[in-house]
């Protein structure tokens, strides 16, 4: 059960989810079948599994086939009309999406975490969570010792980190310039950081959805551009 006294920093989970898989043929990346299911479903679920809420969650190539297909009640959904520039804009519209909805004041962290990294479950979540002591926290976790996700931002960096995301860097930069001040938590015990990028990626996805592991749930989106 999730410690919600006055004492416990409250997390939010933001998951980026807007990729377009160029790579991938221009498959979505959100809409991948992953156990039966499109995989943005068990990204959402390990969030909150592992105790992040709300949960967030921006989605950019194909947002209409994946409102329409994915079960995602109860995560609050922004489109991102820029998702082909970049995870960063991802980021920055989730920012701004909690920002502007208040959560500034009613959560003091959010955690970040990307819907191509299937290995990724709910006991990784928890620990870089748990990490959290305040609104000045960064921490992320750790593969035998090298920074990956999910990622925790305190709310007092969030506007810093909107202002230096670009591209496909997320926060990359303003972590380099904060590494002093960052947290790593060894995860690899728990999970596995392998993502989802090119055709012999499709492995990790498992067991095979209709039509094989490339499989995603329907048709060319329609005006999709790959991404």
């Amino acid at each position: 059960m999730t410690d919600l006294s006055p004492s416990t920093p409250r997390v939010a989970g933001l998951l980026l989810a807007a990729g377009g898989g160029r790579r991938l043929g221009g498959r979505p990346k959100a809409l991948l079948s992953h156990r039966g299911r499109p995989l943005v479903e068990h990204a959402v679920r390990a969030l909150r599994e592992g105790g992040c809420a709300p949960v967030h969650v921006v989605l950019g190539a194909a947002a209409y086939d994946v409102r329409a297909r994915a079960a995602l009640s109860g995560a609050v959904l922004h489109d991102n009309p820029d998702w082909a520039e970049g995870m960063g804009s991802s980021l920055r519209t989730g920012l701004a999406a909690l920002s502007a909805e208040g959560d500034v004041g009613d959560v003091d962290a959010v955690l970040v975490s990307l819907v191509d990294q299937p290995g990724i479950g709910p006991a990784a979540v928890a620990r870089v969570r748990a990490a959290c002591a305040s609104r000045e926290t960064l921490a992320a976790a750790a593969y035998e010792g090298r920074r990956g996700h999910p990622v925790l931002f305190g709310a007092a960096h969030w506007a810093g980190i909107a202002a230096s995301a670009e591209g496909d860097q997320g926060a990359r930069a303003y972590l380099r310039t904060h590494a002093a001040d960052l947290t790593l938590v060894e995860c690899g015990d728990v999970a596995d950081p392998a993502d989802i990028d090119t055709p012999d990626d499709l492995a990790l996805l498992e067991p095979q959805g209709p039509g094989g592991a490339a499989a995603w749930h329907g048709g060319p989106p329609e005006g999709h551009i790959p991404g």
